[in-house]
């Protein structure tokens, strides 16, 4: 149950930013082992005051087109997983929308599956 969190400069089109959506939700399906019909994704656009990324960090020339991801999702992955799932972002990124590789930030936040609740007030995951 990945939790997306997505966050982009304003000025980007719905259809822009839905595309980003799918894929992050076809690669999470493709390569981390994410159910079909898990999606819950949070969109958000900044006024270019409001989105500061450091242009050059680790030597990456980024863009102010730079978009960030963060998802949470259940503890579990191997690190080749992560990285096939890192690359299956970009790479789809790229090829859709054209989005420059060097502009995709990704961070995973990895918790325990007792930490969700997904209504009615249950650990539906815990055992």
């Amino acid at each position: 149950m990945p939790l997306v969190r997505i966050d982009l400069a304003a000025g980007k089109s719905a259809d822009h930013r839905r595309t980003i959506g799918d894929v992050i939700y076809d690669a999470m399906v493709s390569t981390i082992n994410v159910p079909k019909n898990d999606r819950f994704q949070i969109i958000t656009e900044h006024a270019p005051a409001d989105f500061i990324v450091d242009p050059t960090y680790m030597d990456i020339a980024r863009s102010p087109d730079c978009v960030i991801l963060q998802i949470t999702l259940s503890e579990g992955r191997t690190v080749e997983q992560k990285r096939t799932f890192y690359k299956a972002i970009v790479d789809g990124l790229h090829e859709r929308l054209g989005m420059r590789r060097e502009d995709v930030f990704i961070n995973l936040v990895e918790v325990r599956k007792e930490n969700w609740s997904f209504g009615n007030g249950e650990a539906q995951y815990a055992v």
